[in-house]
């Protein structure tokens, strides 16, 4: 799970798996794969090196290389 903050200051754990597309416009916006939209205040970098780190800890790398 990686950690995102909302707009209105809340912190989310999300699944990383589940994110389908980051979009810009000018806010950070997470469009999941079922469909529903978070606008968070971390960068798209955050977002994705949160995830390559998850993804190391959990070994999703390994057939990867």
């Amino acid at each position: 799970m990686i950690k995102v903050t909302r707009l209105d200051g809340k912190q989310y754990w999300i699944n990383p798996h589940q994110i389908e597309r980051i979009e810009k416009n000018p806010d950070v916006t997470l469009l999941m794969l079922n469909g529903s939209k978070l606008v968070i205040r971390e960068e798209p970098d955050e977002v994705i090196n949160q995830i390559i780190e998850y993804r190391k800890k959990i070994g999703g790398f390994k057939n990867e290389e």
